[in-house]
């Protein structure tokens, strides 16, 4: 086989790295619009909920908004509402509040 033949484009016009090239910028697009953001969303909820105090506005994944009471290991205590309190898994809560603590 003639070696410059070998590399010739294909006569047909089959684009075999254009379509590659387009594969590997849709991933690279999906990783920077979707993927990326998500992560360093995740990373900073983990970072507030490791961080959280008593007295901290906190918000579940259910809509259950209240006052940090107390938290051990897994689990968190939030006071709902005045004498309400529940009881909640730390991977439910998605958003902690430190400066609004105290209108909830």
């Amino acid at each position: 086989m003639n070696p410059i033949l070998f590399f010739a484009a294909d006569p047909e016009g089959g684009g075999g790295f254009a379509s590659l090239f387009f594969l590997i910028a849709i991933f690279v697009i999906f990783y920077f619009f979707i993927i990326r953001p998500q992560s360093k969303k995740q990373k900073e909820i983990s970072r507030k909920v490791s961080e959280m105090q008593k007295g901290d506005k906190i918000i579940t994944s259910g809509g259950v908004v209240g006052k940090l009471v107390s938290s051990d290991e897994e689990s968190a205590l939030l006071e709902v509402d005045e004498g309400v309190k529940i009881r909640f898994m730390k991977n439910a809560i998605v958003d902690v509040n430190p400066e609004k603590g105290q209108s909830a």
